[in-house]
């Protein structure tokens, strides 16, 4: 529960600065207060007189009826406001592009260096940036729009600012509504941007762009491992599937049935024809490979809240695949053991239902900082026992489309899908030749080093950020 500071009470004075709002939320989200702390800086502006663009520089969008595709040719890939933190682009929606490239709605077009605010919803006041692999990418109504004027100030910058507790206490303390959180344009026009001089300003928006950049590669690489592990495999037309091209799963018969299951989802043909494909190269079954490691779902357990000093972060199937995880903090000592993993354990989001946009069967690789955290008991913990077929090369696979369609026919359950353990352990992963897996490992490795890399520019822009306010405000 959000309380207020009893060391900086509510002024009746503040009350025409917050629009004579009478709900809570722009006094104990500590907006108000770091307004009156920025008011001692030298120097600050609005934040509209330093966009440009459409509207100001400051938008969101129409509502607009959503039409799906997914055909690359006819179609642009889609970011609503979960999708916005994702670090992981490759599964987006793709809207269709006649819509996309319309006039009502070609201003939603992302363009590198933008800052991006969800503004509709629970998690209302989220903030991202736009990396250089976003700029073909379109944004909902839901997300707003913050794009800077390069002559007025740096992007980077601008978004550190957003970004940091300074920028998110006024962003949230922006949100109205109740049930359904929002905030519009012209809530977040007047808020006051620190100006800390031109080389502090330059150095903190380098950090960004390079944190951007390595986002952006370690995207790019983990395409390449994954397109490199099916050509290794003799199996490149697995790199371009068209799922949805395939012939629907209508009418099909099953001659000969056992006491596994009875559910058609588990025999539906498209997937079968894919298992048979991937069984028909060089490799293993999964079961063999996890046979002195692990292949199997974590302990349940009862959540004992504690403070950040004391606690782990527990991150759930959703916000794993996030850029930065904002889990909650539980006590270690009343949780089992397997909630740590271990280096290069692939975590497969193994509770959900079959939405398209699901997790349900998407992969995590747990690797570098992300040890730090611990993880929940809906994921199924894959650790690989063989030294040959090490996880980062097994996660090329499992972060692929053909690993998700694979993973999805093995489900069991009603409305929460949970996977057949059998058919789990039966899937045949194709088993490239040495040199290839140890190049394959390598550039997912190389990912990874890049994504903590990120993390680290983009808090030591954070850091200099706050500092400077710090020493500025006295």
């Amino acid at each position: 529960m959000k309380i207020a500071d009893p060391s900086s009470p509510v002024m009746s004075s503040w009350f025409a600065d917050q629009g004579l709002r009478l709900d809570a939320s722009p006094y104990v989200s500590g907006s108000l207060k770091t307004k009156k702390l920025l008011e001692r800086l030298p120097n600050t502006e609005p934040l509209v007189s330093l966009t440009h663009g459409h509207n100001g520089g400051i938008f969101n969008g129409p509502m607009f009826r959503r039409v799906y595709l997914t055909a690359p040719e006819h179609s642009v890939p889609f970011l609503g406001t979960k999708d916005m933190m994702a670090a992981d682009l490759t599964g987006l929606p793709r809207l269709r592009k006649s819509d996309a490239e319309s006039a009502t709605l070609s201003y939603l077009r992302l363009k590198p260096g933008m800052t991006l605010i969800s503004c509709s919803g629970f998690n209302a006041g989220r903030r991202a940036y736009v990396r250089p692999d976003m700029g073909d990418c379109w944004s909902s109504q839901d997300t707003l729009k913050v794009e800077p004027d390069p002559e007025k100030i740096k992007s980077g910058y601008l978004y550190a600012f957003l970004l940091s507790r300074f920028g998110e206490s006024l962003v949230r303390g922006s949100v109205y509504g109740s049930a359904v959180k929002h905030i519009e344009p012209h809530h977040i026009a007047g808020l006051p941007v620190p100006r800390l001089g031109a080389d502090l300003e330059g150095t903190i928006h380098r950090l960004i762009e390079s944190s951007a950049r390595l986002r952006a590669q370690h995207q790019a690489d983990l395409v390449a491992a994954t397109k490199d592990f099916f050509e290794s495999n003799g199996l490149p037309e697995l790199n371009e599937m068209r799922w949805h091209q395939q012939e629907r799963d209508l009418g099909f018969e099953i001659a000969s049935i056992g006491s596994a299951s009875l559910r058609a989802l588990n025999f539906a043909p498209r997937a079968q024809r894919l298992i048979e494909k991937l069984g028909s190269v060089s490799g293993r079954s999964l079961g063999s490979i996890c046979e002195r490691g692990t292949l199997r779902t974590g302990a349940r357990f009862r959540r004992i809240d504690s403070d950040p000093g004391h606690g782990v972060r527990l991150i759930g199937q959703r916000q794993s695949f996030w850029l930065r995880p904002e889990g909650r903090w539980i006590n270690e000592m009343q949780a089992p053991d397997d909630i740590r993993v271990t280096d290069e354990t692939i975590l497969i989001a193994a509770r959900g239902t079959l939405g398209e946009n699901e997790v349900y069967s998407r992969s995590i690789f747990v690797t570098g900082s992300w040890l730090e955290h611990a993880y929940s008991q809906d994921y199924v913990r894959l650790v690989s026992g063989d030294p040959e077929v090490s996880g980062a090369y097994l996660f090329a696979f499992f972060r692929s489309e053909a690993a998700f369609r694979a993973l999805r026919s093995f489900s069991v359950g009603g409305k929460q899908q949970e996977y057949h353990p059998q058919f789990l352990r039966e899937l045949h992963i194709p088993v490239a030749p040495s040199a290839d897996r140890a190049r394959i490992a390598e550039t997912v490795r190389g990912a990874y080093r890049k994504r903590d890399r990120a993390d680290v520019l983009e808090d030591k822009a954070l850091a200099l950020l706050t500092t400077a306010i710090e020493e500025a405000a006295g």
